[in-house]
């Protein structure tokens, strides 16, 4: 289903990076589109240019008269008063994650999810697929530089490649053809009772997906996961479909070799090189180039896409300089990045004094949630 009966469509929580990428989905199918939220933003600014119909505040008002379908934000209670209005009215209401769920089932929809590491990750599997001329759709939890419409790619094939958000278990609701897992840890205790409860919400994608599933053999709680269609890729684990080694950093970028077993034969593909720094992005590179293998993308795009990937908004992203104590000083680099998890942040101040060794390091960390 492409929504295709559908002719004017509202959002609440229209700023939104998630809302914000359907917004766009729709108005390029020609849809009619206005949206809310609690606060104008650059996101909604960007929507009002791109023809959004933007009110501040949420109020049943805001609903127009010839709606047909509202997206809501999950963040959305009940009591939302265009909510509530819609359901007065009759509209067809579907949270985010419903909306995409059910436009998966119209596409061969790969499902990029964990933990940690699924913005990039879905970046670089669609920065890929764009390479190799498979002209995906994509939908990323951030901006992506290069692409016009920034958290989306509008292709005209019938791939479709989704971050799929673990967060209130929003993933479960895709139907994937092909799932990428990046790694699980506890996370989102607010929605989940322990760890168990986290890694059986995972399962329960696995055994959704029709395809292959991708898993990082390195992360102890990813391998509790149980399928047929499970695939490994790793640093350290032997049995791996894929596997990376002899990784080098040098100020800048980082590299390494990418070796595969076919029929029991060890078989090296080549070096990938990376403009983005840290052990992890390796990973996230390991995970989309294994994706991409499976859907028999020529290795040397692979190289040249990843090689070209110059990362994403708020991850690792290059804001700007300031000058330190005068010229006799010189200047400091400012980093800007979302990680919020701890095993995300050592991450980042391990790549951080990999690609800028022996510098001094300055971390302003800011909460993610109020809780």
């Amino acid at each position: 289903m492409k929504f295709d009966d559908v002719r004017s469509v509202h959002l609440i929580g229209a700023g939104g990076i998630g809302i914000s990428a359907i917004g766009k989905f729709l108005l390029a199918q020609g849809k009619k589109v206005s949206g809310s939220d609690a606060k104008a933003s650059s996101i909604t600014d960007d929507l009002a240019q791109r023809g959004v119909t933007f009110f501040v505040g949420h109020d049943g008002a805001n609903v127009p008269p010839d709606c047909d379908l509202v997206v809501y934000t999950e963040a959305a209670p009940e009591s939302n008063p265009e909510r509530i209005a819609a359901q007065e009215c009759g509209i067809r209401a579907l949270g985010h994650f419903d909306f995409l769920g059910e436009l998966s089932k119209s596409y061969r929809t790969i499902c990029v999810t964990g933990t940690n590491g699924k913005s990039t990750t879905t970046a670089m599997v669609g920065r890929v697929f764009e390479e190799a001329g498979f002209d995906p759709t994509v939908f990323v939890g951030s901006l992506v530089p290069g692409w016009e419409l920034g958290n989306l790619r509008m292709g005209k094939s019938d791939i479709l490649i989704i971050e799929g958000d673990e967060y209130k278990q929003k993933m479960v609701k895709l139907w994937p053809e092909t799932t990428v897992i990046t790694n699980i840890e506890e996370d989102h205790l607010d929605v989940y009772r322990d760890l168990d409860h986290i890694v059986a919400t995972f399962q329960e994608l696995v055994d959704k997906t029709t395809g292959a599933v991708w898993v990082n053999a390195d992360d102890e709680n990813s391998m509790k996961l149980t399928s047929d269609r499970v695939n490994h890729y790793a640093v350290s684990y032997a049995g791996a479909s894929l596997w990376a080694e002899d990784r080098l950093v040098e100020a800048g970028k980082q590299s390494f070799l990418v070796k595969r077993n076919v029929a029991g034969v060890d078989e090296t593909l080549g070096r990938i090189e990376l403009r983005v720094p840290g052990a992890f992005n390796m990973m996230n590179a390991l995970a989309a180039t294994s994706v991409a293998i499976a859907y028999g993308v020529p290795f040397e795009k692979i190289q040249s896409a990843l090689a070209s990937f110059a990362g994403i908004w708020r991850r690792f992203e290059r804001v700007g300089q300031f000058m330190v104590g005068g010229n006799e000083r010189g200047v400091a680099d400012v980093i800007s990045d979302y990680a919020h998890h701890p095993t995300a942040i050592r991450g980042t101040l391990a790549a951080a004094k990999e690609f800028f060794p022996g510098r001094r390091i300055v971390l302003l960390f800011e909460p993610h949630q109020h809780s």
